[in-house]
């Protein structure tokens, strides 16, 4: 059991890592090209209706992976198997980082073509999403409502 729930947590901080190891180069590069002004890539100018949409889409998917984890994880707190409750835990978090991930990249398309700072903001959400939902054995405990045993089986199988 626990060489199962090592390659789970294993399998999503792996995910974690480089998820944030592509979005955080990506959108830095990109926010140094925008703050420079002295290059141009001669981009196309688009409709002003597709900066709306894209910052629609940005907030619109950080407000529905924070309300889609919390659903998943009510979800898998009612399977009967701790190891149950793990995939279904890391299945929820593998789908949150991932629409962090494309919210972190739709910031990054409106910050080239627009300019807008509200991409900065979103991206800063994000960001925060980013580093403050990675999961812990206590926030585990916590969101799955674990005993300390099964706890206690979490930090072995997290540890290098």
């Amino acid at each position: 059991m626990e060489g199962e729930l090592r390659k789970l947590i294993k399998s999503y901080e792996l995910l974690i890592t480089i998820l944030m190891v592509v979005a955080l180069p990506v959108y830095g590069m990109i926010y140094l090209y925008q703050s420079s002004g002295e290059q141009n890539w001669n981009l196309p100018d688009l409709p002003d209706f597709v900066e709306e949409l894209l910052w629609g889409a940005g907030i619109g998917l950080l407000v529905s992976q924070f309300l889609l984890f919390r659903k998943r994880i009510k979800g898998s707190q009612q399977a009967p198997d701790f190891i149950l409750k793990m995939q279904a835990f890391s299945r929820a978090v593998k789908e949150r980082y991932f629409l962090l991930f494309l919210v972190s990249m739709l910031s990054a398309l409106g910050l080239l073509f627009f300019g807008s700072a509200i991409f900065n903001l979103i991206f800063a959400v994000a960001l925060l999403f980013f580093s403050l939902g990675k999961p812990s054995p206590l926030r585990i405990q916590k969101l799955l409502k674990i005993s300390d045993e099964e706890k206690e089986l979490v930090e072995l199988a997290s540890r290098p």
